[in-house]
């Protein structure tokens, strides 16, 4: 059996140090990616929040439309039965 010395428990020191430094930046490098994706998905919210609140103005209009046409129609309906001078 290879005898333990000071250098080699040296090196493999370095070497587990070394290791642990990689996935430490690599830890980092996937906050960093989870931060972006974080960030991306706020906005895609915020523009979906306002696809709704436009779509929502719209259906407003919308109605306000459909009730003022359903108010014309009766009325042209009630005018055909109304004598004319």
């Amino acid at each position: 059996m290879a005898e333990i010395t000071n250098e080699l428990m040296f090196e493999l020191l370095k070497k587990i140090q070394a290791d642990t430094n990689n996935l430490k930046q690599g830890q980092s490098e996937i906050k960093a990616e989870l931060g972006a994706l974080r960030g991306t998905m706020i906005s895609m919210q915020q523009d979906i929040h306002n696809i709704y609140g436009v779509l929502g103005r719209h259906e407003t209009r919308l109605d306000r439309i459909e009730n003022r046409l359903e108010l014309r129609e009766l009325a042209e309906a009630q005018a055909k039965f109304e004598p004319h001078p």
